[in-house]
């Protein structure tokens, strides 16, 4: 397996070692499989990773809900995950998912839509 033109190591949750924050929570970028896009940042707690592999759909743990979500199970924007790499710190996530819809709450195909103006 390849990604970014460099061999991947195809490794179990467990032998990645994924270095959860204190307070158990990981960093987890979505991004569109083919296109590249950034849709979206979430954070994955340990329960919500094991529950992405298992079901190859995203979850995420709401961190102003407290508590796991299954995105697109109410919107109807189900993302199905393709792959999921970590970074070389094991400490941020790169998940590769089929989003038809639009990933953000808003409406918005992608979470960033807006760009900090430089001047």
């Amino acid at each position: 397996m390849e990604y970014a033109g460099e061999k991947v190591e195809l490794l179990t949750a467990d032998e990645v070692g994924v270095r959860f924050d204190e307070r158990g929570l990981v960093p987890a970028v979505v991004q569109q499989e083919g296109t590249g896009e950034v849709l979206m940042m979430a954070w994955m707690s340990a329960e919500s990773l094991r529950l992405t592999l298992e079901t190859g759909t995203t979850w995420f743990w709401s961190r102003s809900r407290q508590e796991l979500w299954n995105k697109g199970a109410t919107s109807g924007n189900t993302q199905r995950v393709r792959r999921v790499l970590a970074d070389c710190d094991a400490d941020t996530l790169l998940v590769i998912v089929d989003s038809p819809g639009p990933a953000c709450h808003t409406g918005h195909r992608s979470c960033f839509f807006r760009e900090l103006d430089r001047t």
